[in-house]
């Protein structure tokens, strides 16, 4: 009985960030350096919480989330952590320093009053970022990859951008300058991110008086929507009262349709990090004068000249005119097959992260290199592209060669002889399986040219 309490406690323990239920007294720190990873305690949670939410989806009646959407906005969610590897803690390393130098204010760390001041600095500080990446379009060119899904479901909330980074962590500068300090910043930057997996989902209905103080799923589902009525609202993290405050509130109405403006209507990860990217790129040197070109970048996404700071919403239709989600019929294997190589570079990627520390670097970079091509060619699969039986075969070899030469030089991976075993099996039945596929594809190709 006592072991059964304490899985419980454990599971409950672990749970605990998804919904902001910490307390001063259980999550103050003195130093950066004692400041939990509350984003890397939660990890298996992730994965427990998008199987059951599949079993919740189909006794509810809804369809079963899709495997190429899912294994797509976990592959974006594995870039976004690739990143922080090259770069590291900059945003904390930039909060600490002006807090050293310039702050007004004295909070002690360990005071009640520092952990509610941080919370609501920090969610408001979210706010104004979040609202800014809709507004701006430099901002969304990074912040557009979250909103590619065309599904809603909790692997949605961990389908994130690899460089929005980059624009949003100046928004959190001014609490240093008051005086938070940077572990409670760094506390609370985590659980309201963490916050806001939960309310990604349509398994959850509205919440009764929660909705006129917090955000939830309800209103976040109009924040994903590309119904006119949803678009640039409900910018909120934790707290909805943000957007009762500044305009930017709605509802839930008509059933929303989730996705771009103009879907992506890919599969491949690095695509949805830099298409709008790309887009802007081309649109700011065909804009005519450096104040056209200025206004692409820093206007909304929906500007054109003539038209006001954020565009015309009657361009958007108030329904979209094709609500159906982008796919390309692949067989039913090769969705699967996916999804347990997947499964298997989710699982490495763990193991390396665990292990980064000491790592040499050239091995940590080819690692991520090879990890990314992994999930590269999954989106590739799930296009239907001929290219993607050379990319895997390639693919397959390598790691059966690096595998071979790690066992000649006597390395310890780590991992224990079953499961070592078990991967090398795994990649030499596919290695065989898309050997055939290629053959295959080689050999239409040379009959093509023939005739």
């Amino acid at each position: 009985m006592s072991n059964d309490s304490s899985i419980a406690q454990h599971v409950v323990n672990g749970l605990r960030p998804f919904f902001y239920l910490h307390l001063p007294s259980d999550s103050s720190y003195e130093t950066l350096r004692d400041v939990p990873n509350y984003v890397q305690r939660v990890l298996p949670y992730f994965i427990m919480s998008l199987g059951l939410e599949a079993v919740v989806r189909v006794l509810q009646g809804k369809p079963a989330p899709r495997i190429n959407d899912s294994v797509n906005s976990l592959t974006a969610g594995m870039l976004m952590l690739f990143m922080d590897f090259f770069t590291g803690s900059f945003a904390v390393v930039g909060y600490s320093l002006l807090y050293q130098y310039f702050h007004l204010v004295d909070f002690d760390w360990d005071s009640p009053w520092t952990w509610w001041i941080a919370f609501f600095g920090v969610d408001l500080a979210y706010y104004w970022f979040h609202r800014m990446a809709h507004e701006i379009n430099l901002f969304w060119g990074a912040h557009q990859v979250h909103h590619s899904s065309e599904d809603y479901t909790l692997s949605t909330a961990l389908r994130q951008s690899a460089l929005q980074r980059f624009t949003s962590w100046f928004f959190y500068l001014p609490m240093a300058v008051l005086g938070i300090p940077a572990t409670a910043y760094l506390v609370h930057k985590q659980l309201n991110l963490l916050y806001q997996f939960w309310i990604h989902t349509e398994v959850v209905d509205k919440l009764g008086p929660l909705e006129w103080v917090l955000n939830t799923p309800s209103h976040h589902r109009v924040h994903h929507g590309r119904n006119r009525y949803c678009i640039d609202k409900n910018y909120a993290g934790v707290l909805i009262i943000w957007d009762r405050m500044f305009g930017t509130f709605q509802p839930e109405g008509p059933k929303v349709i989730y996705g771009l403006v103009h879907p992506l209507a890919s599969w491949n990860p690095l695509w949805a990090q830099a298409s709008h990217l790309v887009y802007l790129w081309g649109r700011f040197w065909s804009a005519q004068g450096l104040r056209h070109k200025l206004c692409v970048l820093f206007k909304g996404p929906g500007w054109n000249p003539g038209t006001a700071r954020l565009g015309n919403p009657l361009d958007i239709p108030e329904t979209p005119l094709d609500p159906r989600p982008y796919d390309v019929p692949v067989s039913r294997w090769v969705r699967w097959y996916c999804l347990i190589h997947f499964l298997v570079v989710l699982y490495a990627t763990q193991e390396v992260a665990a292990r980064q520390h000491s790592l040499a670097y050239l091995w940590a970079v080819g690692l991520i290199l090879y990890f990314t091509l992994s999930i590269t060619n999954f989106g590739l699969m799930f296009e239907g592209r001929s290219v993607c039986a050379k990319v895997e075969v390639f693919r397959l070899l390598l790691v059966l060669v690096v595998d071979a030469y790690l066992m000649q030089q006597g390395v310890v991976t780590g991992l224990s002889t079953v499961v070592s075993w078990m991967f090398r099996s795994v990649a030499c039945f596919s290695l065989g399986a898309w050997a055939v596929v290629l053959a295959k594809v080689l050999f239409q190709e040379h009959k093509a040219k023939l005739h």
